[in-house]
């Protein structure tokens, strides 16, 4: 049985440059990109697919990404609008653990967590030129306290202790929920596809492609471990798409994500 729902609760936002997220093309200048997760109702439970950014971590460490996000658009803020709780949600399933997609993953403490093996080995000891997109290790105190990294500034957060179950290849974790490896953004990097049954497959790409016209452009972001992989791994999405006949969702597209229905809305 496919999935019943799925809701894209949305995170705020945060600004890059331009000739980042464009790269060497441009244009230069601010742009300010969305982030949200997806919330996957499904028959063998509550599903989370990347968790956002949290507020006071950006503020700490990347304030020069300027984030604007309210209490709604945490991820409490979110399930609440949806008539859940964090302690609902069964599994978190993470595409890779750069600031921006685990950010909320500290308030989901009852749900098992699942990524890429090869993920889990990048945090522990990533590039020099990864360390800011790996600066949110509060998911894990274990790998936190081995890189020598600070504690929460919110001493309750620090009871998190994760419950983790590595995968690897391409794997259909539920009925009609495929994870596909997409590396080159990071070394585990994976995209999610959900089947439902009202409507055409959704591709979420993560950060494998942040937006439309990188796809177009065949363009990726300046942040990327293998660049070569990268584009390769968006030739994947592309061939995934047409053969599913799946609709991509972009991970920081603000453009395409005013046409997106987010929470509380949904699509089935």
């Amino acid at each position: 049985m496919s999935a019943n729902k799925v809701y894209l609760l949305d995170g705020g936002t945060l600004v890059i440059d331009g000739y980042h997220a464009f790269w060497n093309r441009g244009p230069g200048g601010e742009l300010r990109f969305p982030c949200y997760a997806v919330l996957i109702d499904h028959p063998d439970g509550l599903y989370i697919f990347d968790t956002g950014y949290d507020h006071a971590h950006v503020e700490r460490v990347l304030p020069f990404e300027k984030p604007e996000q309210t209490e709604a658009q945490t991820i409490p803020g979110q399930l609440a609008a949806v008539g859940l709780k964090p302690g609902d949600i069964n599994y978190v399933i993470n595409s890779h653990y750069h600031f921006d997609h685990c950010g909320g993953n500290i308030h989901l403490t009852e749900a098992c967590t699942l990524c890429h093996a090869k993920e889990l080995e990048a945090c522990e000891s990533p590039q020099p030129f990864e360390m800011l997109g790996y600066s949110d290790m509060n998911f894990s105190p274990e790998i936190r306290d081995k890189r020598g990294m600070d504690a929460p500034a919110e001493p309750a957060l620090d009871i998190y202790t994760p419950k983790f179950e590595t995968l690897g290849g391409d794997q259909e974790i539920a009925k009609g929920m495929w994870l596909f490896e997409t590396p080159g953004h990071t070394a585990g990097h994976y995209s999610l596809m959900v089947e439902l049954a009202g409507r055409r497959p959704m591709l979420f790409s993560a950060d494998a492609c942040y937006s439309k016209k990188n796809m177009d452009l065949m363009c990726i972001s300046s942040f990327h471990l293998d660049p070569v992989a990268s584009l390769e791994s968006m030739q994947r999405l592309k061939d995934l798409a047409e053969k599913y006949d799946a609709e991509l969702f972009y991970s920081h597209d603000p453009e395409s994500f005013r046409d997106y229905l987010v929470a509380p809305a949904f699509y089935s």
